[in-house]
């Protein structure tokens, strides 16, 4: 009796895992749609990109073309809960976080060695057909009050006081560029 209860609620956890990412609108596969997108000249350009369940974890790889034009494919397993999970296949990141904020909206991080290199929000229209990425590049300058954003998103314009953020570790400061959105359909 005790086994075949155990065995029902395992079968259930993994049903409520599956239904509950079934039901999310982040989840399926995403095609970029280029003429809605706003994306920056020499930035990456992801064409594809699939959310999918990966046991209780979601697994989002990526399929498109670097800042230079050549074929990139990223992959990051982890949970929509704020914390960092290894990325594999971007030259400009080692890991991601994302956080949830609402059904339809998650907010990211790519950290390179632990420092911040882009950072944006992923929003999912209410009827589900559209999802847009909003993303800004970030750049470490050894001048708090003086970031100069890195082109060719803002060239020569210094960073606004709302993104740019100081890191109390070293005195830097955190220069955010953009803006760029990129557009995908399912």
């Amino acid at each position: 009796m005790k086994a075949r209860m155990l065995l029902l609620t395992v079968a259930l956890c993994f049903a409520g895992t599956a239904l509950s990412f079934a039901q999310s609108p982040q989840m399926g596969t995403w095609k970029l749609d280029e003429a809605k997108s706003k994306i920056p000249a020499g930035s990456v350009k992801n064409s594809t990109v699939i959310y999918a369940a990966d046991g209780d974890n979601v697994k989002v790889t990526t399929e498109g073309t670097d800042s230079n034009g050549k074929p990139l494919h990223t992959e990051w397993t982890g949970k929509f809960d704020g914390k960092e999970y290894p990325l594999t296949g971007d030259p400009t990141a080692d890991s991601r976080s994302y956080k949830m904020i609402d059904e339809h909206t998650l907010e990211l991080t790519n950290k390179k060695s632990g420092k911040a290199t882009t950072s944006g929000r992923v929003v999912v229209s209410k009827d589900g057909k559209t999802r847009t990425l909003h993303l800004t590049a970030c750049r470490r300058t050894a001048r708090p009050a003086r970031c100069t954003c890195p082109e060719p998103i803002h060239p020569a314009k210094r960073c606004p006081a709302s993104r740019s953020t100081t890191n109390s570790s070293n005195n830097s400061s955190l220069c955010c560029g953009g803006p760029g959105a990129a557009v995908a359909e399912r």
